[in-house]
């Protein structure tokens, strides 16, 4: 009879614990890479089931160049509202003053929290720069007082609405900056007017990015959008009419936003305009001629833009 050592045993069995540990891993990994495969596959549905934002609206491109030699703004954007798609853009990403286009963030906090026919008291009269002319213990409409700022620029009126807010205007100051958090844009503000040059400032895309979240309130775009308006304050003695400083109103489909200007910012001019079916936001910032510089860009755009559809 062979007699096998002990050496030859333990070896056996040696070799039996390893095959049977290598089994064992080789299921583990069998398992892993199983899991991975399903995962990936889900993946991919979940991306089948969430195409591309701009897919439902079709992808901006110009069929011909945009010549901006002639503009003389230091910071030009032109952006699809609905996509935020920036079809054209010059110094998109330079700090800018902002000045009276402030407002456009001072409507938005403050529709947040008034209502319209909330009343708003004035606390001070003939505050730096344009006045509608209120008075002192004089109480209006919150939509009064909204349009009063908005239209002719009043800077009494987006003070009246700050020192209104619940803590006065510091605490509405703050929220105007949590509020451009929300909204993921790099702005700050210092007062509800925009004569803090310093302070309030942004850059051109991003302002463009607040009007395109601003025109989304409907109450906003109506006033934004209105040539002149009579307003009283509420037992109808006082009696102001505020006309739109904004002289591209109704030109190319043109129905907002917002004029701007300190000697800092120079000529500041948000607008929106329809084109067909879809709205474009033009920001054009520290320019000589706002007006001149935005019609220009105007002439360029109408019927200059193609949307493609994509698919995922």
């Amino acid at each position: 009879m062979k007699v096998f050592p002990i050496n030859f045993f333990r070896k056996k069995k040696r070799h039996i614990v390893y095959t049977i540990i290598s089994l064992c891993l080789l299921i583990l990994l069998a398992g892993a890479f199983l899991d991975i495969a399903l995962r990936f596959y889900n993946f991919k549905d979940n991306i089948r089931s969430f195409p591309f934002t701009v897919a439902n609206y079709g992808y901006p491109v110009f069929k011909f160049p945009i010549d901006a030699s002639s503009v003389s703004a230091k910071a030009v954007v032109i952006m699809d509202k609905d996509s935020r798609v920036v079809l054209f853009a010059k110094n998109p990403n330079l700090s800018f003053s902002l000045a009276s286009t402030t407002k456009i963030m001072t409507a938005l906090v403050s529709l947040d929290y008034f209502k319209l026919n909330d009343i708003i008291t004035v606390q001070t009269a003939n505050v730096e720069g344009v006045n509608v002319g209120f008075k002192v213990g004089e109480k209006l409409s919150f939509e009064s007082v909204l349009y009063a700022m908005l239209l002719p620029s009043g800077n009494d009126a987006a003070l009246a609405i700050a020192q209104n807010y619940p803590g006065g205007k510091d605490a509405f100051i703050k929220t105007m900056n949590e509020k451009a958090k929300s909204l993921h844009l790099n702005i700050s503000f210092a007062d509800s007017i925009g004569l803090e040059d310093s302070r309030d400032f942004t850059t051109p895309l991003d302002l463009a990015r607040l009007a395109a979240a601003a025109i989304d309130n409907q109450e906003f775009a109506k006033i934004v959008s209105t040539k002149t308006r009579v307003i009283t304050d509420i037992i109808g003695v006082n009696r102001y009419s505020l006309t739109n400083l904004n002289q591209l109103l109704g030109v190319q489909g043109v129905n907002g936003i917002k004029t701007g200007y300190t000697t800092e910012a120079g000529q500041v001019l948000v607008t929106s305009k329809k084109e067909g079916e879809h709205t474009l936001i033009i920001v054009v910032m520290d320019s000589n001629d706002r007006f001149y510089d935005t019609k220009n860009l105007l002439d360029q755009i109408s019927g200059n833009i193609n949307y493609l559809s994509i698919h995922p």
